[in-house]
């Protein structure tokens, strides 16, 4: 059975979202990873707090809570990145890492504009989401077309050897998938 990381690429509805959808002009402004398409393990670098958007740090992110569950419409692409067990495997203790020391981590807030004006700046223990996403990728071997800390939510929309598999309402996408997963994976992982 082939394995698979996710990228989601959405828009949720919160100002600072707004303002850069109206900033940049794309129709999504964030990125997670998933390792697995029921979308049980989502992870990237945002708001802690639903009502506040600082502190913001590495998070799970769990739709139907938190900032996610604030929005009854949030538009989302899901992609699929094919990767081989040991590339999996090592997702996984990328992930384990951040999750183990979450409290060394920040969002990059300065890094924000910098990566908006293409200005190189690589800040160790700060990530904005698309950098987080971008820098486990180049972490567990996926080659990357520029520096992690350059990536904008946008990119995942045409990252090489990605594969859309949905596009549409993230909610509506999780509670159904959740309804039955092992059919839903089955259709969509084919």
């Amino acid at each position: 059975m082939k394995e698979f990381i996710y990228l989601i690429v959405a828009q949720t509805g919160t100002r600072p979202a707004r303002f850069f959808k109206f900033f940049t002009k794309k129709p999504y402004n964030h990125v997670s990873l998933s390792g697995d398409i029921t979308l049980s393990e989502m992870y990237s670098f945002c708001r802690t707090y639903r009502s506040l958007p600082l502190p913001a740090t590495f998070n799970k992110e769990i739709v139907g809570e938190g900032t996610l569950g604030k929005f009854g419409n949030i538009p989302c692409e899901i992609y699929s990145i094919p990767v081989t067990p040991e590339q999996k495997a090592e997702y996984q203790r990328v992930i384990r890492h951040f999750v183990d020391n979450r409290n060394i981590y920040s969002y990059n807030l300065l890094g924000l504009l910098a990566v908006y004006l293409n200005i190189e700046w690589n800040r160790k223990k700060s990530f904005v989401c698309s950098q987080f996403v971008a820098y486990t990728m180049e972490r567990i071997g996926i080659q990357l077309e520029k520096p992690f800390c350059l990536y904008k939510p946008d990119d995942f929309r045409s990252f090489p050897g990605a594969s859309l598999v949905y596009s549409g309402e993230l909610n509506s996408f999780y509670y159904n998938i959740q309804s039955n997963p092992k059919k839903k994976r089955n259709e969509i992982c084919r």
